[in-house]
């Protein structure tokens, strides 16, 4: 590819993998294949072993660095194996802060794995800059976040905890799987270690396990590579391909999916019976400022708060159009159930006091029209007893 400053939504469909050069074919081939022959015992090629390296993975692996800005991009089994192999990068003895709302599976990592290998960790409510400098301690090693947070979207100021943690000599790790790089590039505004569950957004369509890691700092990447090859939970060919072809589309899906999670935000946030909505794009939002600094957009999913458990019944009961699943960033709208779903791993307490109540239901809003999902989901409302005036804040 030439140096043309090419836009974003021009580069997922021009790069490096755009045309084979042996064969002229416009789609990635998939090299199936375990392992390479060399040519010349003294000399091996670029390829030797699949989980080492394998074409079709590195292409999508360019197409993410590329994407992202990073000087490297890693493709992994899935996002956990994302990021736990990224955590490998700490040893016994480290501290890890931690946002405090995280995904259930990276709460599961820390804290029943980290902790047997002597790995210590403190959560912390990372929109308090204030409350994230007083928890760093002389063997802090790496700050890990997530924004929009999963799963009551609340933004955390990056370039506020990028300067913390240069000044503290800190890693930070940032999971970017809501909004992906169309809309929040980390690593511009300083953050070490991107990663994502592209199972979601960038895959899109339910149909593919996978996970990406970038960096821009090459002696970095390379120390990701090795524990990438020893760890060895790689992307298969397939999966590869299919998050390639994921790729193409994500700026139509994702724009026309974040267009309409605005719109039903705001029908959810003016509903009698809904006490609460979390959605950046919200003015009210607390983040949404610093949202509108730091990313170009708000993004497709958003979570509210209805009464209770019994209330949630009611709604999963009667809405038609979403499907009512884990998983996030398909085309199809997922409506999920976090107390039971996505954080099924922390204890009870924890989420109750991260405010993932049993009255939690976030939606990742797919490409139904936005007419159809908001007369869905307002029959559904009917259904539910009325909420008393003050327990509605938005109201």
């Amino acid at each position: 590819m030439s140096n043309h400053n090419w836009s974003f939504q021009t580069k997922l469909l021009h790069n490096e993998s755009k045309v084979d050069h042996s064969t002229g074919s416009v789609s990635v081939p998939i090299h199936h294949s375990s392992t390479f022959h060399q040519f010349n015992v003294d000399e091996f090629g670029k390829y030797d072993y699949a989980r080492s390296g394998n074409p079709t993975r590195e292409a999508l692996e360019q197409a993410i660095a590329e994407l992202e800005g990073g000087s490297r991009g890693l493709a992994f089994s899935s996002g956990m194996a994302a990021i736990s192999t990224a955590f490998l990068l700490l040893s016994q003895g480290d501290h890890v802060l931690v946002t405090e709302d995280v995904y259930g599976g990276t709460f599961r990592i820390i804290t029943d794995v980290l902790t047997r290998f002597g790995i210590e960790h403190t959560f912390v409510d990372m929109t308090d800059l204030h409350q994230v400098a007083s928890e760093i301690r002389p063997n802090t090693k790496v700050i890990y976040m997530e924004t929009p947070s999963n799963p009551l979207l609340k933004v955390t100021d990056i370039r506020g905890i990028v300067n913390l943690a240069k000044a503290n000599d800190c890693l930070t790790f940032l999971d970017n799987t809501f909004l992906t790089p169309e809309l929040q590039r980390p690593l511009e505004l300083g953050v070490d270690v991107v990663l994502h569950s592209a199972t979601k957004f960038l895959a899109g369509h339910s149909d593919v396990l996978a996970g990406l890691a970038v960096v821009k700092d090459p002696e970095l990447g390379d120390r990701l590579y090795k524990l990438q090859n020893a760890f060895g939970a790689v992307l298969g060919v397939q999966d590869a391909w299919l998050v390639l072809r994921g790729l193409k589309t994500l700026h139509v899906r994702l724009q026309q999916s974040q267009a309409s999670a605005l719109r039903i935000a705001e029908f959810l946030a003016d509903h009698p019976k809904v006490v609460e909505v979390y959605y950046p794009g919200l003015s009210f939002h607390p983040g949404h400022d610093t949202q509108r600094y730091q990313a170009d957009g708000p993004g497709a999913v958003l979570s509210f708060k209805l009464a209770d458990g019994d209330a949630v019944r009611t709604l999963v009961e009667n809405v038609e159009l979403p499907v009512f699943a884990v998983s996030l960033g398909a085309v199809e709208s997922i409506l999920s159930y976090p107390a039971k779903m996505s954080h099924a791993a922390m204890p009870p307490a924890e989420r109750e006091k991260r405010g993932i109540s049993d009255g939690l239901l976030r939606l990742s809003v797919g490409l139904e029209k936005v007419e159809d999902l908001i007369k869905d989901f307002g029959a559904a409302l009917e259904k539910l007893p009325a909420v008393k005036k003050s327990e509605n804040v938005n109201a």
